[in-house]
């Protein structure tokens, strides 16, 4: 019997700061295929001297890579696919748990993983084990243009164990105050458009801080010392923006005499 094979899958635009190493750490996989949205820096010829399989799409007016996730699952050479940020690092201890899981009998038919995510040069755990879904069998597999969205996939999911940080994805982006600020217009864009339907102007007032006290309090920020504090605060102001802009659309601000 032929043992399952796994593409791994990268979204890419001007991604050259850390897509090396990136590369580097998917070496093992059976494919490597690159979808990137016509990158002007250096990414093209890091995927060259990696061998990998390159697909250029047309950017347009995309600015997430959820614009091509699902194209990528669609042109994936093997049915397990995982999808990886172009900031990501995924250790071998994973690469060799993915494949042992697939090869059981019975198997799951998708599995979330942990992640490490970083800011002001601290692993931020007080959002660990954050699991996303990025590794699936893609039949009849989909992931929609949203945002943050999720892939649908057939049959049962599992969670690799909390307390394997062994096996978690490595966020490479340790983005500064300045840096996530400057993604918060774009992404509140998108994500006002997601929360629109569950809108209401109470929230306004409720969900930021709200979601300062989760962050801080209930998921343990506070042990994060300053960036702890400041990585709460800039959660409550995002949910801030976001509902900002939603209560904003629904007014006529038509200046009239």
């Amino acid at each position: 019997m032929t043992s399952p094979k796994i593409t791994a899958i990268v979204h890419t635009y001007n991604a050259e700061k850390h897509l090396d190493r990136v590369l580097s750490a998917l070496k093992d996989f059976d494919e490597i295929l690159v979808v990137d949205m016509e990158s002007t820096d250096s990414t093209h010829e890091i995927c060259r001297r990696h061998g990998v399989r390159l697909i250029i799409k047309p950017r347009g007016e995309h600015r997430i890579p959820e614009a091509y996730r699902d194209f990528g699952l669609r042109a994936a050479a093997n049915d397990w696919v995982l999808a990886v940020d172009a900031d990501e690092i995924v250790p071998d201890a994973l690469r060799r748990y993915l494949y042992d899981e697939i090869t059981r009998d019975p198997s799951p038919r998708a599995i979330l993983i942990p992640i490490k995510n970083y800011f002001m040069g601290r692993w931020m755990r007080c959002y660990y084990p954050d699991y996303i879904l990025r590794f699936f069998n893609r039949e009849g597999a989909h992931w929609p243009y949203e945002i943050h969205s999720r892939p649908s996939h057939r049959g049962p999911e599992v969670k690799i164990p909390r307390n394997r940080t062994d096996l978690a994805f490595i966020h490479l982006a340790n983005e500064s105050v300045g840096q996530t600020i400057a993604k918060m217009n774009n992404y509140t864009d998108r994500e006002a458009r997601r929360r629109e339907a569950t809108y209401r102007p109470w929230r306004l007032i409720t969900d930021p801080p709200f979601r300062f006290f989760k962050t801080y309090v209930l998921k343990g920020g506070f042990r994060e010392g300053w960036p702890g504090f400041i990585h709460a605060v800039h959660d409550a102001i995002y949910r801030f923006v976001c509902l900002a802009k939603i209560e904003e659309s629904h007014r006529d601000t038509t200046i009239t005499d």
